[in-house]
């Protein structure tokens, strides 16, 4: 009897063991689902914003270089500017003046 006893004892104390653990293992793994599904969410956002930052990145790029072909042309344009060339250009446009060599036609009134 003293041994049935023992025995049902020993089962009893298994199975609450074993139930309690088991319990600690459902917790332990939920968690680690909700973390990995945290972890995904996070993951596409960070994705998502990746993309705009390197579209943005791409048109930055394409201003920088229209930026510097532009500043090439400014300093083409300072250079013309300094020339005698650009000087008689705005002479004749600004003031009407014309070189002594000129023939000036004007058209009949």
């Amino acid at each position: 009897m003293d041994r049935r006893k023992n025995e049902t004892r020993r089962k009893k104390r298994k199975s609450s063991v074993f139930g309690q653990h088991r319990r600690s293992m459902l917790i332990v793994c939920s968690i680690l689902v909700m973390l990995t599904g945290v972890l995904s969410v996070n993951a596409v956002s960070l994705y998502g914003k990746k993309r705009l930052y390197s579209q943005q990145e791409a048109e930055l790029r394409a201003q920088i270089s229209e930026e510097q072909a532009r500043a090439e042309e400014v300093k083409a344009y300072e250079e013309y500017v300094k020339t005698d060339e650009y000087i008689k250009d705005v002479a004749e446009e600004k003031l009407g003046l014309v070189d002594p060599n000129e023939i000036i036609f004007k058209p009949a009134e």
